[in-house]
């Protein structure tokens, strides 16, 4: 089909207009319809996700205190400040995960329910993988009970944890996954 307005060009836009219950039709090619106006070709999104994120990370900077004002993380890799990733939205480099891990941690908190990547896992594995899982959050605990001092729940926990690196140990060697 041809654009209506040019007549030479092919129409690929198709603008359907409803104005006080009358229709109209018009088909137009790119060009025809730039200079017509009908559509805008630089539309930006009102919603941004760097500007979510970017107020997110001030929002976290701002309720912690334990950076002094002034003092700007900085990548050892890349060079990118805290200042830099919060105008552009991405990291510049893998290092800089390492380097604004502080002040990430709770941003990724809010739009995850974790730090932790934990993605899919296949059907087969996923008994082991959740025993896996069980196992870090044990050990993750011993230490705070040995933080907290209080020993004999640490080695309670300690046992649990021998049991179940033994029964994992067992199902490895057993059914040979992972």
């Amino acid at each position: 089909m041809l654009c209506q307005e040019c007549r030479r060009n092919e129409a690929n836009i198709h603008i359907v207009k409803n104005v006080n219950g009358r229709q109209s039709e018009l088909n137009l090619c790119e060009d025809c319809a730039r200079k017509k106006e009908e559509l805008d070709f630089s539309i930006e999104s009102q919603f941004s996700l760097h500007k979510l994120f970017t107020s997110m990370l001030n929002q976290a900077a701002a309720g912690s205190r334990k950076t002094k004002p002034g003092s700007d993380t900085k990548c050892s890799s890349c060079n990118l400040t805290l200042a830099q990733f919060s105008q552009i939205g991405r990291l510049g480099c893998s290092d800089c995960v390492n380097a604004f891990e502080e002040k990430l941690k709770p941003l990724l908190r809010r739009i995850h329910t974790g730090c932790t990547h934990t993605g899919k896992v296949p059907a087969r594995f996923r008994n082991r993988v959740n025993k896996l899982r069980e196992l870090d959050q044990l050990k993750e605990e011993l230490g705070n009970q040995v933080q907290n001092e209080k020993f004999e729940e640490a080695a309670l926990l300690r046992d649990r944890i021998r049991a179940m690196e033994k029964e994992i140990h067992l199902d490895k060697s057993n059914k040979g996954d992972l």
